[in-house]
């Protein structure tokens, strides 16, 4: 039977939630990508097989009806792969959707107009760059003079870096990190620590260590990929607690990756419902962080 205390604590919660819920309804939802139905006005990169393209779109418009029903009013866009550096979709997105989008392109770090392509994409709306090291040894990508360039730049513009790399390569970002302190760094999906199955402590260390930078973030985001890969997801738990303490909450991002986070039976709600309401170790004060603030200080100020 509950105790009145156990009663209250519930209670408590309860109420935290449905503030959270009903009156902080400006969240950001920090990495979503989008892309139209095929067309000549958009055309995929050269050896893009359109035909794997799943869904055969997925618009703003789509995204947005998903979104906004859990709070979520403005979204970082990032560049989709289909298009490589042709970033021209993602622009117009933000231009037709005022003050709702940022985004996170994709560019030829060997370019030698590369500060004039960068401070022009940053006046349509551009925060940040996405980077992955492909085939390529982490050494060698990162050590690269292009890539080098593009750290420097970004930090000069005040916008961020944004690593796409698996666990294996946080060591190698590490040093970049160290060598290069003054650019903001936000790694994608965990550094996809925990792609494997539920992470242990031990696991995040790689990520963790990465804390000592005080201009690295991470984005606490695609919980349909990690772990168990099951809803509630609350086996993640661990991983974003240390990441919270390693961390704090204020380097620290909510996102979805949609639109894969609403296939296979996981959902939109399902996401957001993991730091809003079923992680008991975060304050209020650390769901607004992970929820908005963060995100907002980087990609939107």
């Amino acid at each position: 039977m509950p105790t009145r205390r156990s009663f209250l604590l519930t209670a408590a919660t309860g109420a935290t939630s449905s503030l959270l819920a009903s009156e902080n309804r400006d969240w950001i939802d920090a990495h979503v990508h989008v892309w139209p139905a095929l067309s000549d006005r958009y055309p995929v990169a050269d050896g893009v097989d359109a035909t794997k393209m799943k869904p055969a779109s997925f618009t703003p418009e789509v995204v947005l009806g998903h979104a906004r029903p859990e709070g979520v009013s403005r979204m970082v866009l990032i560049q989709m792969s289909y298009y490589r550096t042709d970033n021209r979709y993602m622009l117009d997105a933000i231009a037709a959707h005022s003050g709702v989008f940022r985004g996170v392109a994709i560019v030829d770090e060997l370019r030698p107009d590369l500060a004039e392509v960068v401070m022009d994409l940053r006046s349509k709306g551009v925060r940040g760059f996405r980077i992955s090291p492909g085939s390529k040894k982490p050494e060698e990508w990162l050590g690269s003079s292009g890539m080098r360039s593009l750290w420097k730049i970004a930090a000069a513009q005040k916008m961020a870096i944004c690593p796409l790399v698996r666990a294996e390569v946080l060591p190698a970002l590490d040093g970049m990190c160290e060598e290069l302190p003054e650019t903001t760094v936000v790694v994608d999906h965990f550094g996809l620590v925990g792609v494997k199955g539920t992470p242990t402590a031990e696991d995040v260390l790689p990520l963790t260590r990465l804390a000592r930078h005080a201009n690295t973030h991470v984005k606490t985001s695609a919980f349909y990929a990690l772990g168990l890969k099951k809803v509630p997801y609350t086996d993640l738990g661990t991983m974003i607690r240390a990441c919270r303490d390693a961390f704090g909450a204020h380097r620290l991002m909510w996102a979805t990756d949609c639109p894969y986070q609403v296939q296979n039976g996981h959902s939109y709600r399902d996401s957001i419902a993991l730091i809003r309401d079923r992680l008991d170790f975060l304050t209020q004060a650390e769901k607004i962080d992970i929820l908005r603030s963060t995100a907002e200080r980087v990609f939107f100020a």
